[in-house]
């Protein structure tokens, strides 16, 4: 489960990839996000795209305390209300995101970023919190073996800026289809 990630790009550089407006201003370095922190994020409206800062991790439903930062049973009825609207689907702009290894008390930080892509995304949805800022989480899936070596249970849904239309506006039916492992072959550990 990927509960860290990097943001080291900036607003001009997520616009341009994406086709997005900001509305976000400007848009420090961000080498450590964690959960309950606030990041940019991609989302589109009638006026196409546009960057806005949301907080990282859905509320919970019920009694559960914690956020809720990963997407994985996308049949489950409490996700597919957002999932089936393109309207409340985004984009969360990354440079490189973290799995941990090793045993309690002695775990390091692994890095993974794309080899041919220095800014990526992975496929979000979001949600608006009376008297708060919106909150998103992003869709994970099967790790591919890059990713698996390190962490076997699942990786973050990776987009481009070739996919990332698809995800923002197609049906459910169409965008679903690009929930799966990244390529290992344009995936790599980063050395920081």
């Amino acid at each position: 489960m990927c509960n860290l990630y990097r943001m080291r790009s900036n607003a001009g550089e997520i616009a341009s990839l994406f086709g997005a407006k900001n509305a976000a201003g400007n848009i420090p370095e961000l080498p450590e996000i964690y959960p309950d922190q606030d990041a940019p994020i991609v989302r589109s409206t009638g006026d196409g795209p546009v960057i806005e800062t949301f907080t990282w991790g859905f509320p919970p439903p019920g009694a559960v305390k914690r956020p809720i930062t990963n997407v994985r049973n996308l049949s489950s009825s409490f996700w597919l209300s957002a999932l089936k609207r393109p309207d409340r689907r985004c984009l969360v702009p990354v440079t490189s995101f973290c799995e941990w290894t090793g045993e309690k008390g002695s775990k390091r930080k692994v890095w993974f970023e794309l080899t041919d892509e220095p800014l990526f995304a992975f496929a979000g949805i979001w949600r608006p919190v009376e008297g708060e800022r919106a909150r998103y989480a992003f869709l994970t899936t099967d790790p591919n073996k890059i990713v698996g070596a390190v962490h076997p249970k699942a990786m973050p849904v990776l987009l481009t800026a070739e996919t990332a239309a698809t995800w923002l506006e197609a049906p459910w039916e169409e965008a679903q289809g690009l929930v799966g492992p990244f390529p290992d072959r344009r995936m790599r550990i980063a050395t920081e």
